[in-house]
């Protein structure tokens, strides 16, 4: 059962069964929330959408949502992202009754393993095919097993409960009894082991070599189908069990009812708790006209000050009228027999106080700054009428200044006509990272954008019901039609942008399609094929002069999004397109010109809308690679 400090082997064979029922599944996207906690989102069958929450060392289930994430993912999340973000879940595995959980995951032609261990401290692990450890979340090198970059991941050779010879072998070398056999050489616990000596009919303080193995193993596979197949949970304050173990009333405050599912127990059995945050009190947040008489009132209380400082700086002005006086007196008469360096090197050895006030001097404006109370800046070739006056039309200045705000803060401004807008980006799709578009008449249709995806769509996702397309030119994107259409011209100049023939600057280009059966990787003797070339054997159904053009465009409702494909199925579904054909321009700056061209048609506060949305990266997805023209706009 599972209790506070972690799960058991047989609730983890619980949420096996759950998660195992809804393959297919594709990882979408890997969160890392603490040093040990995870997320990963799972998509699935029908839009479909999973959350699996793995507490390395304690527990991995479904949840109906997650703890808030960094701002910053961690280096591992990041890590893992990269090598199985976008792979297909092949297999869910547990080994025997191991608190250990492995995701089988294909991505392009490799295949990893993602082994999640909730015993000790825990783990999370990414191997390869082989077994060799890619990265671990936590290093360690133990006494009989490493758990480093490069190591090999090793785990139990017997599973005790596996078979009936598996585990008559493992009592048969037991010396403890049978309940306490089961519980520690098996790993069901105290808690199943005992149900299993009951269901079995077997004294539990039996010695293990004792026990009739058939029996045994019959109880032990009627509690793993009852875990499995028919999930009751019970929980209570200190535990939550898949089953029911009894018929009698279970702990006090204890719970027995149906749930969705095993995960859903131990979501209310372990429920999220979030670091504590630092509260932050928010600023308010004001309206523009608000914010406008906030920025009003500064700037009135910035001129005053000035004005104060100006008004000050006159007094003191007036106030030393005599030394004013004397002070321009004297330099005026000094400056047209002695240079100024040689004046500021002259009042500098002067030991009279009148001297010292002068404190810095300006030789570019023919000026000082005395201390006179205040420090004032004195042009000596003018009046100390005029310096005074100097510092009155500062004053003027600010006073005008102050005027006007005063009258602005008195108008009243219409408000302006705000239209509230709720913008739903695109859900991702797992065929969105191919080069894809939807046909007039709904059909989805899928290409390769390197010689690695399109070896790809052939050996995942190509069925038999499928139609595939070429250009017949070398170097091309492998075009699946995931459906029937009668709109194959679109197909067939989607198969021809997206080749080689745009890459040498033709206009045109043929196309060929065959059936799925009529696709191989098997050439004939003596004969090898590159990757993500392919043998195309018997008739060929060909479209020849398609003209390549490809439409880039943006659509907002009911999901917003870029998307491109042949023109005239984007001109049909987008608010504005942008037509491309072979050109002189390189990829990435068409994406740009594109962007340009498809926000000029859009208002500011859209704009702002968009800015997770409509940018270089989507835009250069649809673009071709080598050069292209812009030919027609929005």
């Amino acid at each position: 059962m599972a209790t506070t400090q972690g799960m058991s082997g047989i609730d983890l064979r619980a949420v096996t069964g759950e998660l195992e029922s809804k393959l297919p599944l594709w990882i979408d996207k890997v969160y890392q929330f603490e040093s040990r906690t995870l997320g990963i989102r799972l998509n699935g069958e029908n839009h479909a959408r999973y959350l699996l929450l793995i507490e390395a060392g304690r527990r991995a289930h479904l949840v109906s949502a997650f703890p808030d994430a960094p701002k910053n993912p961690p280096q591992f999340a990041m890590f893992l992202r990269k090598y199985i973000s976008g792979g297909k879940v092949l297999a869910i595995r547990q080994y025997g009754l191991e608190r250990i959980l492995t995701f089988e995951i294909g991505k392009g032609e490799t295949t990893y393993r993602l082994i999640i261990e909730l015993f000790d401290e825990g783990n999370v692990i990414l191997t390869d095919e082989a077994g060799k450890i890619v990265k671990p979340l936590r290093h360690h090198r133990f006494k009989d097993r490493d758990i480093v970059p490069g190591a090999i991941y090793s785990m139990s050779e017997t599973d005790p409960t596996g078979s009936e010879d598996a585990l008559t072998s493992t009592l048969a070398t037991d010396d403890r009894d049978l309940v306490r056999a089961l519980a520690v050489a098996c790993m069901l616990g105290g808690t199943y082991a005992e149900y299993v000596c009951r269901t079995a009919g077997i004294d539990k303080s039996l010695p293990a070599k004792e026990a009739d193995p058939k029996a045994v193993y019959a109880a032990i596979r009627e509690l793993l189908d009852r875990v499995q197949k028919s999930v009751r949970p019970v929980v209570s304050a200190k535990s939550c069990e898949p089953v029911a173990l009894t018929d009698k009333a279970g702990p006090e405050g204890s719970t027995d009812k149906p749930c969705t599912g095993y995960s859903a127990a131990l979501e209310t059995f372990y429920p999220m708790t979030k670091a504590e945050k630092v509260k932050v009190a928010a600023r308010p947040k004001l309206s523009e006209e608000e914010r406008i008489h906030k920025y009003q009132e500064a700037a009135i209380k910035k001129f005053d000050e000035k004005i104060k400082k100006n008004e000050e700086l006159v007094n003191a002005i007036y106030e030393n009228y005599q030394f004013v006086a004397q002070v321009i007196s004297s330099l005026d008469t000094a400056s047209k027999q002695l240079s100024w360096q040689e004046i500021e090197r002259h009042l500098k050895g002067t030991v009279s106080a009148d001297a010292r006030k002068i404190v810095a001097f300006y030789p570019g404006e023919a000026a000082v700054s005395v201390d006179i109370g205040k420090t004032v800046k004195i042009f000596v070739h003018e009046s100390v009428e005029q310096n005074a006056g100097r510092y009155y039309d500062t004053i003027k200045k600010f006073k005008k200044k102050k005027e006007g705000a005063l009258i602005a803060m008195k108008t009243v401004r219409p408000k302006k006509k705000t239209v509230h807008r709720t913008l739903v980006p695109l859900k991702k799709l797992w065929y969105h990272r191919f080069r894809w578009f939807v046909t007039s008449d709904g059909v989805v249709v899928l290409g390769g954008r390197d010689a690695s995806q399109n070896e790809e769509l052939v050996k995942k996702y190509m069925t038999g019901g499928d139609l595939f397309l070429h250009a017949d030119v070398h170097g091309a994107s492998v075009i699946l039609v995931k459906g029937k259409t009668e709109k194959m011209d679109e197909v067939a100049q989607f198969a021809a942008s997206y080749s080689g023939a745009w890459r040498s600057g033709h206009f045109s280009a043929d196309v060929f399609s065959v059936r799925p059966d009529q696709v191989s990787k098997t050439p004939e003797s003596g004969e090898y094929i590159s990757r993500g070339s392919f043998i195309i054997r018997g008739e060929r159904t060909y479209y020849r002069d398609v003209p390549l053009a490809v439409g880039i465009g943006l659509v907002l409702e009911p999901q917003a999004a870029v998307i491109g494909g042949p023109p005239e199925v984007i001109r049909s579904r987008t608010k504005a397109v942008v037509e491309i054909r072979p050109g002189q321009f390189e990829p990435n700056d068409v994406a740009k010109k594109v962007l340009r061209s498809l926000k000029e048609h859009i208002a500011p506060e859209e704009q702002k809308l968009l800015k997770g949305i409509l940018n270089t990266e989507s835009v250069a997805a649809f673009v071709p690679p080598g050069g292209s023209d812009i030919t027609g706009a929005p």
